[in-house]
């Protein structure tokens, strides 16, 4: 088994960006949504409420973001480590985390892109945002601007076998592309839905330790085009006849970093996937 590709989502909600290499660090991927936009509460705001999020590059750079969306002018900006201090929620159930806030500059482009007022900030320290859940021993429970765990890992096999149900039912939506799902290390050379008997399991990949720790359960998310934002009923429908699992339609497996001594806490396109227990 090999990682097939890697990627990242520096503003949370936005359009990806494709890797060929990243370092793991304790609440996942070195620049992997470490920027939201929030509402005036201070909720996190991602294609839930906004699909027109998938149009935006964010483009992460040592000290800063450039934002860029078709109709504005790209903006460059640099880490607020001085902004305004500010509590925000990814969902309006979750506990705070302290963040910095981007400025009036990155407010105003996104009232331009969004058509209302919202707020950019930044998670400056990942230790004060926690995994919602309980963590495995010997797992970090820091966490980015990610929905509930550090990694999502996919298995293009399952995607496949997925495909291969949406062409047997006759659906006019297949085959779907693996950009759907958002993963952040997505895996080949596995069976189909392998990634389900991984929760509880240590895996290695590249020069990173991770333990799986459960499957996703799928949201209206992975119904949105990510090159359009036209949204669909797929892959919601399919998993729903064959993947749901009490209330949860899975795809995809959760991971948390784990500290191991002598790992070189680096993973790239090519690397080998090794089921350590």
């Amino acid at each position: 088994m090999r990682v097939a590709s890697i990627h990242t989502y520096p503003l949370k909600g936005c359009r990806r960006t494709d890797r060929d290499a990243a370092r793991v660090e304790p609440w996942g991927l070195d620049g992997d949504r470490r920027w939201l936009i929030v509402d005036e509460q201070g909720i996190g705001l991602t294609q839930r409420q906004h699909r027109e999020l998938v149009t935006v590059r964010a483009v992460s750079r040592p000290g800063g973001l450039t934002l860029d969306a078709p109709g504005l002018a790209p903006l460059d900006l640099a880490e607020p480590t001085s902004g305004e201090e500010i509590q925000v929620r990814v969902f309006r159930g979750r506990p705070p985390a302290p963040v910095r806030a981007a400025g009036r500059e990155a407010d105003v482009w996104l009232r331009r892109l969004l058509g209302r007022t919202a707020r950019l900030v930044w998670l400056g320290d990942p230790t004060g945002n926690r995994v919602p859940w309980p963590v495995p021993t010997g797992s970090g429970a820091e966490l980015s601007f990610a929905d509930g765990s550090p990694l999502l890992l996919a298995n293009t096999a399952s995607l496949d076998a997925f495909n291969g149900w949406l062409l047997e039912s006759g659906s006019a939506e297949g085959p779907l592309p693996m950009e759907r799902f958002r993963p952040n290390l997505v895996v080949s050379g596995a069976a189909p839905w392998a990634e389900g008997e991984w929760v509880g399991r240590r895996i290695r990949i590249g020069g990173a330790v991770l333990h799986g720790v459960g499957e996703c359960g799928r949201c209206l998310v992975a119904t949105i085009d990510q090159e359009t934002g036209e949204r669909g009923r797929e892959p919601l429908w399919m998993l729903a006849a064959r993947r749901k699992v009490g209330q949860k339609l899975l795809f995809g497996l959760q991971m948390t970093v784990r500290a191991e001594p002598g790992e070189a806490g680096t993973v790239s396109v090519g690397d080998t996937v090794q089921v350590l227990d």
